[in-house]
């Protein structure tokens, strides 16, 4: 069972997102709503897998957390924002990006393409909307599609 932290500042969201986890034989081992509980229960609770909100409650951003952490290589980051337009990621924020809102469905199948990146360094279509894998060629400015 992998071990999943949410990092989401709508407690609503993150809420409904550990229901879905739980019900989909993910353990989540925390839930965090800035920077420095995130990166107090990544130590912590060393997850397989992250969802990292990009803009979080104490005004600092996802991105942030990921700059904190040193090995960063065996945990799974899966970005998700409402402002996709404006977003600019590669490989060394995380593994990909989902746009909000996105169905528990999309949710699922974007947690499963992480950790097949983190395993075999690929990702296999079919991708749910607004789902990007994150290289390190150029950055993902949309994630519509």
């Amino acid at each position: 069972m992998l071990k999943v932290l949410i990092i989401e500042d709508d407690l609503m969201i993150a809420d409904m997102l550990e229901e879905v986890l739980r019900a989909n034989n993910y353990s989540v081992c925390g839930i965090a709503t800035t920077v420095a509980e995130a990166v107090t229960l990544i130590l912590r609770e060393k997850p397989d897998l992250a969802i990292i909100d990009l803009r979080l409650a104490d005004g600092g951003l996802g991105t942030d957390i990921v700059r904190q952490i040193v090995d960063k290589r065996d945990m799974g980051i899966l970005y998700a924002t409402g402002n996709a337009a404006s977003v600019v990621l590669t490989s060394a924020n995380g593994h990909a990006c989902i746009s909000k809102p996105y169905s528990e469905t999309s949710l699922l199948r974007a947690l499963n393409l992480v950790t097949e990146i983190m395993t075999t360094s690929t990702a296999s279509p079919p991708f749910p909307k607004g789902f990007k894998v994150l290289t390190s060629s150029q950055p993902e400015r949309s994630l519509n599609g």
